[in-house]
This record gives C-alpha cells, sequence and structure tokens, in this order.
C-alpha cells in the first residue's frame, strides 16, 4: 500500500518541548507520544491508515501485545525509563516472529528512541535518537525513514563478512605473536579467553566496554596489561569487584586457569583494533573454521575466502537430527491439541512439558568435532525447535515455559587442543547468542558451566595400560554427525606412523580394509554404536570414494544390520578452505522409512549412492578376465628424459646386448588426455642383480638416483630389490608382449578417452592397459554404454574436477560386451577408426591440443563422431540408440547377470563331466 505523507501540524522543537521532561507514565502518555511522532514525519495515524492488521497499537502476539506495529517495518514497545530499553528489545525478539520478523525493532523511553536492525543474515546496528537531537536533518529523516523507508537503514555488511573480517584481524594478532613464550595449549587457552572477553562486553555480559578500556589503557604497557588481563580472568572465574566494576561470575573451563601468554606491542595494538570490531554479530557456524586457519600458518593463506556455513551443516543436522525431532513433535502437539478440545489442559500441558524434557535430555556427539561448527548447528536447531514448544504454550496460556536445552548437551571427540577449547567456546557464544536473538534473558548464574562432555582425545585408537590397542569408548549419544578427517589409506603410514597404522589394522580387522580411507573408521565406529543401541542415527561426511572399493564395504555392512535413510553421492564442500566433492551419508537401524538421495524421494538408496539399479550386484565375467590390467607401480625415480635415454641406447654394454632390453617409453594418465612428455622409463623387469649390473649407463643410474629411496623402504621385497620397480606387472607384461599395439586409459579422467599406444610403451600404474588390438574393443570400450556403466561401477573423486576412478576389476571385468554379428562388428571398427583419426589429425602436431581440451570444447563433429559410433554399439546390443541413462544400466545389469548365470552352469557341467 503506497502511503501519502500527510502535513505535520507539529514542529520538531514542539515535540521536543512537549515530551523532554514529561511526568507521564508508559500507559498514561505512550500512545499520545506515538500519535505526536507520526504527525511529525508526517504519517497517517493507526486510525487514520484505516488497517488495523498492518498498522495498529497493541498488536496481539501470543503471551501479550506490541506496542505499535508497522508491517515490513517495525515492532515498537514503550517503556518509562532508558534502564528499561533492554528489557522492551527482549519483549520484541520474543514477538518477532508473530510480527512477520520486521526489518526494524524500536524501543522508546519518553527521552529515546532505540533502532535495531533486524535484517536476517545482516550486521546488527542500533541508532540511538535521543529525542533532543531531532531538529538535527539526519536524525530526524532516520525517525522519518522508520515509517516510510525502513530500507535505508539495511546494513551493507553480512554476518558471515563481519566474521571474516574479524577473524583476519584477529588473524594477524596470532602472528604476531607466533615464537612468543609459552606452548601451544597455553596460547589456544589463552586466545579463546580473548574472544570470549570481547564477545562478553560487546553484549552486556561484562560491563561498560571494560576489555576495551583496559586494552586502550595498557596498550603502550605490556607487563600492566598482562597483570590487568590475568586479574580479569580471574575474577570472571569467581566473580567479583574489578576496580569499580562488577564482574559477573563466569565459572567454566574457560576461565577455570587463568592463562596469560606475553604479547608483543604489535600484537597489543593489533588486538587493541580487534576490540573495536562487532563481536557480537560473530557467527560460530564459521568462526570456528576461520580460527583454525588462525592458528595454523599452512591454511592462514585461505583464511577468509572458503568456510563451511551454517546451510552447507544443515544439510546433516536437519534430516539425520531435526526431522525425528520435528516428527516426535508433530505428534506431541496433535496429541495435545486433542486433549485441548476435550477441555483437559492438564493433559495437554504435560504432553507439552514430556516433549521438552525430551529435547533437554536428548544428545548429539561429533566424534570428530574439530571447532565444534556442527556442535554448534545441532545445539541452534534444537533450540529453534523448542521455542516453537514454548511458543505454542504461550499461545494456550501457559507462560512459564523457559528453555531448557544446555550446551552440555553436545558431545564432541578430537586430538586438537585448541579445536576443543574453541569448540567449547562456540557453544557458549552461540548459546548466549540464541538468547539474545530470540528475547530470553540471559539470567544463567554462572554464565558458563564445564562442558566435559568436549574431550581431547583419539576417536578410533587408543592403547591400554600394557599397550595394547583398545577402541575408544564414545559417550552415548541419540544422534552422531560429523566431519571425519579426509586421508587416503595410502596417506596413513606418512600420517599415523607404521605402528600406530598397525594397530588400526589390527583392531578391525573384518571390519574395515585396511587399503579404506580414514574416514570409514568413522563410519564402523557409529554403524557399531547403533547396532549394540548405544546411538540412533549417525550423518557422516566421506570422500566420494566411499562409494567403491574397499571403502564400500563399510556402507555394505550398514545395510547388513540396518540402511541408508539419506544421501548426497556427490555434493560440494570446503574443506581446509578449498572446494571439494564429497558424499554425505545418514543412515540408522533401518527403522526411518523414508528414503532421499540428492534432496529427491527414492525407495531404495544402494551402497554406491545410487537407486534404483544396483550395479554393486554386477558379477565379474570369465570373458573379460586377464584383458584389462594397471600397469606397474615404480616406487623410485625411474623415469627419464627421451634425450638422457638416447644416450643410454647409444652406449655399449660388457656383454654386448642392447640397452633397449631395459628401456621402454613410459605413459602416464597426462601423456593420454593431455601432452605427451616423451619419457622413457628404466625397466629391469625380474632380471636379478648380477644380471642387471651388465646394463652399465641405466644400472648406473638406478644405483644412484633410485637406491637411496629404497633402502629405508618399509615393504621388504622393494627394499631388497631396490632395482625393480615396486611392482612388476608381470601379468600386464605377458598380454601385451605379441601385439603390435593396445588400448589404454587413463585410471582417472574428467572424461573417460580411450587411446592406442604402441607394444613397446610401458604404461604407468595411472593407465588401465587393454590387450586387445582390435577397432571392435575400442570402439564398444569409448562408447556411451560403457562409459555409462564405468561411470556407475567406479568412483568419483574428492576434487570435482579430478573425475572418475577407472578400477579393471568393477568397470571392465563386469561388462557384458554385445554378442555382434561380423557385420555389426565391421560397423563398430569402421565408426571407431573414424573418431579416433578424426581426434588425431585434430590433434596433429600441436602440443596444446590435448584430449582434455578437446572433450571440454566437444565440438560438434565429435559429437557426431560419437553418435555414430553409440549408434553402431546399440545395434550390436539390439537395442534402440535413445536409451535413458537408467535404461542402458538397467540393462547392462541384467545383461551382465544373464552371462554370469551362464558361465556358472557350464562351470557346474564341466564339474559334473569330470566326476
Amino acid at each position: 500500500m503506497t502511503i501519502s505523507p500527510i502535513e505535520p501540524t507539529m514542529t520538531a522543537q514542539q515535540f521536543i518541548d512537549k515530551w523532554e521532561f514529561t511526568r507521564f507514565g508508559e500507559r498514561q502518555a505512550s500512545q499520545e507520544m506515538f500519535l505526536d511522532i507520526c504527525n511529525l514525519v508526517g504519517h497517517p495515524s493507526p486510525v487514520s491508515y484505516g488497517n488495523p492488521e498492518v498498522f495498529t497499537f497493541e498488536k496481539s502476539v501470543p503471551g501479550g501485545f506490541a506496542d505499535a506495529y508497522k508491517e515490513d517495518c517495525f515492532g515498537w514497545e514503550f517503556k518509562r525509563s532508558e534502564a528499561q530499553l533492554a528489557e522492551g528489545f527482549n519483549q520484541l525478539l520474543r514477538y518477532q516472529v508473530y510480527l512477520k520478523t520486521p526489518p526494524l525493532l524500536i524501543v522508546s523511553s519518553f527521552q529515546r528512541i532505540r533502532v535495531q536492525t533486524n535484517f536476517p543474515g545482516k550486521e546488527t546496528i542500533v541508532h540511538e535518537i535521543p529525542i533532543v537531537t531531532l531538529n538535527n536533518a539526519e536524525q530526524f529523516n532516520r525517525l522519518r525513514n522508520a515509517f516510510f523507508n525502513p530500507q535505508e537503514f539495511e546494513p551493507e555488511r553480512t554476518v558471515e563478512e563481519v566474521t571474516q573480517e574479524t577473524a583476519m584481524l584477529f588473524g594477524k594478532v596470532v602472528k604476531d605473536m607466533e615464537g612468543s613464550n609459552g606452548d601451544p595449549e597455553r596460547l589456544a587457552r589463552y586466545l579463546n579467553q580473548i574472544v570470549f572477553c570481547l564477545y562478553a562486553e560487546d553484549t552486556g555480559l561484562l560491563p561498560d566496554s571494560l576489555f576495551t578500556r583496559m586494552l586502550k589503557a595498557y596498550c603502550k604497557n605490556i607487563p600492566y596489561f598482562n597483570r590487568a588481563v590475568r586479574h580479569l580472568f580471574e575474577t570472571m572465574s569467581e566473580g567479583g569487584p574489578f576496580g569499580r566494576d562488577p564482574v559477573a561470575y563466569f565459572n567454566g573451563d574457560l576461565f577455570k586457569e587463568p592463562e596469560v601468554v606475553e604479547l608483543s606491542g604489535n600484537a597489543l595494538h593489533r588486538l587493541t583494533e580487534a576490540a573495536t570490531k562487532s563481536w557480537r554479530d560473530i557467527e560460530p557456524s564459521i568462526f570456528g573454521t576461520l580460527f583454525e586457519g588462525v592458528m595454523d600458518a599452512t591454511k592462514r593463506s585461505r583464511l577468509g575466502a572458503h568456510y563451511t556455513g551454517f546451510d552447507d551443516i544443515m544439510l546433516v543436522i536437519e534430516p539425520v537430527v531435526m526431522k525425528p525431532l520435528r516428527k516426535e513433535w508433530n505428534e506431541a502437539r496433535q496429541q495435545a491439541d486433542a486433549l485441548l478440545a476435550k477441555k483437559d489442559n492438564d493433559s495437554a500441558l504435560a504432553k507439552i512439558l514430556a516433549f521438552q524434557e525430551r529435547l533437554a535430555s536428548m544428545r548429539v556427539l561429533d566424534p570428530a568435532c574439530g571447532s565444534g561448527n556442527f556442535l554448534y548447528v545441532a545445539m541452534r536447531s534444537i533450540l529453534d525447535l523448542e521455542k516453537e514448544v514454548i511458543d505454542y504454550a504461550g499461545e494456550h496460556g501457559w507462560y512459564d515455559l523457559s528453555p531448557g536445552v544446555k550446551p552440555d548437551q553436545m558431545l564432541g571427540i578430537d586430538t586438537d587442543h585448541y579445536a576443543t577449547e574453541l569448540a567449547r567456546t562456540a557453544l557458549w557464544i552461540g548459546y548466549i547468542q540464541w538468547h539474545e536473538t530470540n528475547g530470553f534473558t540471559y539470567v544463567h548464574r554462572p554464565i558458563l558451566t564445564s562442558l566435559d562432555g568436549i574431550k581431547r582425545m583419539d576417536a578410533i585408537l587408543d592403547y591400554d595400560d600394557e599397550g595394547n590397542p583398545v577402541e575408544p569408548e564414545w559417550p552415548d549419544a541419540d544422534f552422531i554427525v560429523g566431519n571425519p578427517p579426509f586421508r587416503g589409506s595410502q596417506l596413513l603410514r606418512s600420517s599415523l606412523g607404521n605402528s600406530d597404522t598397525d594397530a588400526l589394522f589390527s583392531l578391525y580387522q573384518g571390519r574395515v580394509a585396511g587399503e579404506s580411507d580414514y574416514v570409514c573408521y568413522w563410519f564402523e565406529k557409529a554403524r557399531a554404536m547403533i547396532e549394540s543401541g548405544h546411538a540412533n542415527r549417525a550423518g557422516l561426511l566421506a570422500t566420494q570414494g566411499i562409494r567403491g572399493g574397499a571403502n564400500r564395504r563399510v556402507l555394505e555392512r550398514i545395510k547388513t544390520g540396518g540402511d541408508i535413510f539419506m544421501a548426497h553421492s556427490d555434493r560440494e564442500w570446503i574443506l581446509e578452505g578449498a572446494a571439494v566433492r564429497v558424499s554425505i551419508i545418514g543412515f540408522d537401524d533401518g527403522t526411518d522409512a523414508d528414503r532421499e538421495l540428492d534432496g529427491t524421494t527414492v525407495s531404495e538408496i544402494n551402497t554406491n549412492l545410487t537407486t534404483g539399479l544396483d550395479s554393486t550386484r554386477a558379477v565379474g565375467l570369465a570373458e573379460n578376465s586377464g584383458i584389462a590390467f594397471q600397469g606397474p607401480v615404480k616406487v623410485g625415480p625411474f623415469e627419464i628424459p627421451n634425450s638422457l635415454a638416447q644416450e643410454m641406447l647409444d652406449s655399449s654394454n660388457p656383454h654386448g646386448r642392447s640397452n633397449r632390453d631395459v628401456l621402454s617409453p613410459w605413459v602416464n594418465g597426462r601423456d593420454i588426455a593431455g601432452r605427451a612428455r616423451d619419457m622413457w622409463m628404466i625397466d629391469f623387469g625380474d632380471l636379478p642383480l648380477e644380471q642387471a649390473r651388465l646394463y652399465d649407463v641405466p644400472f648406473e643410474y638406478v644405483n644412484e638416483h633410485v637406491r637411496p629411496a629404497r633402502e629405508n623402504n618399509r615393504n621388504r621385497r622393494r627394499r631388497t630389490y631396490w632395482w625393480q620397480l615396486g611392482s612388476s606387472a608381470r601379468e600386464l607384461r605377458e598380454a601385451i608382449r605379441p601385439l603390435n599395439r593396445f588400448i589404454a586409459t587413463p585410471r582417472v579422467a574428467k572424461h573417460r578417452v580411450f587411446a592406442w599406444l604402441n607394444g613397446d610403451v610401458l604404461p604407468d600404474s595411472a593407465v588401465v592397459a587393454f590387450a586387445r588390438d582390435d577397432d571392435y574393443t575400442f570402439g564398444v570400450l569409448q562408447s556411451r554404454f560403457h562409459e555409462i556403466w564405468a561411470r556407475s561401477t567406479g568412483t568419483q573423486l574428492r576434487e570435482a574436477e579430478s573425475g572418475f576412478r577407472y578400477t579393471p576389476t568393477t568397470c571392465f571385468e563386469t561388462f557384458p560386451f554385445p554378442n555382434a554379428t561380423d557385420e555389426q562388428r565391421n560397423a563398430i571398427d569402421q565408426a571407431a577408426k573414424e573418431l579416433y583419426d578424426f581426434r588425431e589429425n585434430w590433434r596433429g602436431s600441436d602440443g596444446r591440443r590435448t584430449l582434455t581440451n578437446l572433450y571440454n570444447r566437444n565440438p560438434q563433429w565429435l559429437q557426431d563422431a560419437h553418435a555414430k559410433l553409440d549408434a553402431a554399439v546399440a545395434d550390436a546390443y539390439s537395442w534402440p540408440d535413445d536409451l535413458s541413462d537408467e535404461q542402458i544400466l538397467d540393462r547392462l545389469l541384467a545383461l551382465n547377470l544373464e552371462r554370469a548365470a551362464e558361465e556358472e552352469a557350464a562351470r557346474t557341467e564341466n564339474a559334473e563331466q569330470v566326476d
């Protein structure tokens, strides 16, 4: 509704003269003062406006009234004196959801008008308008905008931006403190104490900017500041006077043992600057991540660039924690409604109180809690639900309910001392913030309590008194959530050490495969907690590798005794400041009958995080065995450039044989998909040491460059046979030896491309080689049918641009080739040759023209060539060439299982004939 301003009949000075020294009380004169304000700014009075739903006095809300209200502009509370304004503000915070969350919350006395911004996601700014300043044009326009243009008050910065700015500045403080006296644990505690003080003074828990005043008073006198801050921490621990300022009893672990680490002059100066920032608006769901970067110099360059925010974490918290709690609340509310309809108010109230007690007693565990982001988001979400319960009670006249959910219901485990300290701080700041922003006066004394549920320990490996490895005991919890460490299996020994890695493998033998990624141990522990009745549901993040190979076995174990009720198979996430691709998996004991995959309701979620067709049921086919191989693993710098290889080829040997025997052109995945580098490999195969020595120059090269690295190798064979490649890939060599060419594809690629390699080329371990030299096989492999199958049976890597991993056992050995006629084979031959020739002609000799670049561009001629090949392959299967991906997978799986059954029947028949 467009409002036409009215002509004011009162000037600002007349308004000031009338109200500055009024002796009337709130009830006697507040509405008249509001009418005068309307007159002053040229706005119609509520009665003149004519729509009490939009603009009115005494706007009814559950449990009370807002003194004045204008839709999409403000809620307004009047108080007799300035001392009561905070109380009025808390009332508005409680009412705001029923006032459609107005952009401005205004409280006023007869002497002062206080306007606080309330724009979702934006920082909070308070505008003070003493009525004696209304002669000032800026102040007058500010008051007028509250009625006509509230968007003028919208802050420019988001809460996230405020948090990033604050963390960046605090990071400079930390950097200035590096190298100061004191161990990291003392520094961690000191920094957390400072963070909480900065927050506490901005929210009034510490009086009158106490910490900032202390900083400014002693910013040039470090010893005085150190003594003062220690005294403040001690006072906060016990409560009492700090000079002339009364300090509340804070208690809690945070100030139980006050730590002071000497600051440099520069650090103290920066800290003084940091104190001027808006700490009351800091966002706990991201500030922990940012402050971890502050503490870790290796992450500091990415600080503030990326972070895991509230909405991302809710992808786990909502389906795992909140969905079942909301279901319980809906049931409790429906039962209460039915009882109220029967006038049985006492029983209805009992239902509400019972559910509130349920919220106040349930527990959430994050067994890799880091700085507590998941726990904070879970706590806030549960508190929001509890507020719905309290509001429901208020609507029915039960006004005595107050929040009962506490931070100590959030349990965490982490090995990092600073992270666990920060988790506690984040939970307390978030808890106090929630009370402030929802209008519940924070009256808890002591202000903090010990959060002993946040424990510093290893979540998956411990040792008993005799030094034997044992599983750590996780606390009972209703829900388990979190983001366990992303660490590939190949990195375990380098990060954990040989002893702990061996202990881990021994402890979880038969439950987690030794070649599994680190994150799988958290999945298995959570599964066991659910199976034993010590937890109800779990939601954890994993690398996308959990969908395949050895990692997938933990999901198979989950589905054996329970089920997956929610998954995101491929989701962008922020990990240590970088965007990665992850899988998110929610599971329970099978109780939850609903299933949701990638935001869509489905009937079933397979262990490879697909629905419908379960390609993990595919069986290896004997007809495909002995064809696809991974190239040999080097384990040492055996590769050499072409120039050096040519020198070795020209050199002679004592036995008269050519070095060509032990030198091969070498190709890795980048050579196939990208630019060929023309590298060679020194490859002694299985030659014993005395024969390898006879290849003089290559042997000396390996002796100088490879031997030092291999002498300390943990693998006994690789240490002993240091001149040989880490794995010889004997079967691959024998399979391709009689061939002039063979097919190859990168194990990991964004685009699944196949190429021809000469028979004398040695493929790297990052290449899958196929011992076939016919265009028919090449064409089927390069077709859409095989690519869809390979993507379903392979795994996508953590980095989005890295693409998919092709595994010979799952991607090739299970793939059912068509039973093609000679005519159909010839059609595939010709289409494959044409596609390959087109690609090679396009590449020419220009090293910048790579297959990756070509498929990124995907020109029409390439699409046409692939379409021709796909049509020929579809005809060989006797299938339509316009099948969907799902239809293709369904038919391929059916064909796989049919072939496997035929092979099993043939084996059984042969065995019977032998008998």
